[in-house]
């Protein structure tokens, strides 16, 4: 998984002009429902290249701080770059594995995870630790894909790329997967026998809204880590027919407007107890 976003961390830094505004109202209404305000420590787990870390030190203010860490020493170096560029000097950087968070316990007043619980191989472990490291009272907000219905442009991307791999036709459930996290309830399941009280997901829709499915297939090929690895695994032929054949079934979106592909998101809030 790090070589995986190793890989991509370039591409998904180089996106952040797709992925600001495809995921910017899902964005402050996960910062809002983990209760992340002025003066706050907050933990930003598997934080990428720290689009939303920003967005969080923008909240908290000068007298708050801000944790970023992420499997993927490469892409965490884009975070680093992002926050100085901005003049946070209240963002740290930190290499480590959501899973096994090198915090104390009782940290943080609040954690935020953004599109990057459901690729942990055991989130219910993820979401352990979010709890360790929570204050009694703090508050806590993931943000995953939904289910596959509500995703088809990440089931035709991963159906086309293991289909063009001889691969069979993966459970979308299984962990570690781009939808892993999408089947009704389970997310909330989680977070109950993780610790959490006060748990409640909402479904938002994120349309990307695009000029064109090349611009949406540009943003894919350079930033989607699942999906590529599976399709550099083919030789250059291989690997261009199954890009085409993706571009031709997701020109469906295609409308007077430009290119709008569906998609939803789920954000789940909790809290931490006051006591054990």
């Amino acid at each position: 998984m790090r070589a995986q976003w190793d890989q991509t961390a370039l591409g998904w830094n180089d996106s952040g002009a797709v992925i600001r505004p495809w995921l910017r109202q899902a964005t402050e209404a996960m910062l809002g429902m983990a209760d992340v305000k002025p003066g706050a420590h907050v933990l930003d787990v598997a934080a990428g290249a720290g689009d939303q870390t920003l967005d969080v030190a923008t909240r908290v203010g000068p007298d708050g701080y801000v944790l970023a860490t992420d499997l993927s020493p490469e892409i965490l170096r884009f975070t680093a770059q992002q926050v100085a560029a901005a003049g946070h000097s209240n963002v740290e950087t930190r290499v480590s594995d959501g899973q096994k968070l090198q915090i104390e316990d009782s940290r943080f007043d609040a954690v935020v995870c953004r599109l990057g619980l459901m690729f942990f191989g055991d989130p219910l472990q993820g979401l352990r630790e979010m709890a360790r490291v929570l204050k009694p009272g703090g508050g806590v907000c993931t943000m995953v894909f939904g289910s596959p219905q509500a995703n088809p442009c990440v089931t035709t991307l991963m159906s086309t790329a293991l289909r063009h791999a001889g691969m069979p036709p993966r459970d979308p459930f299984q962990p570690g997967g781009l939808l892993s996290l999408g089947k009704p309830g389970l997310i909330d399941d989680l977070f109950r026998e993780a610790g959490f009280q006060e748990i409640a997901t909402t479904r938002i829709a994120a349309p990307f809204h695009l000029p064109t499915v090349k611009d949406y297939m540009k943003f894919v090929r350079t930033s989607a880590a699942p999906v590529v690895r599976i399709v550099n695994s083919l030789d250059a032929a291989k690997a261009e027919a199954a890009w085409a054949e993706m571009e031709q079934a997701l020109g469906r979106y295609e409308t007077a407007a430009g290119w709008v592909g569906p998609n939803e998101l789920l954000l789940t809030a909790a809290r931490k107890p006051q006591r054990p």
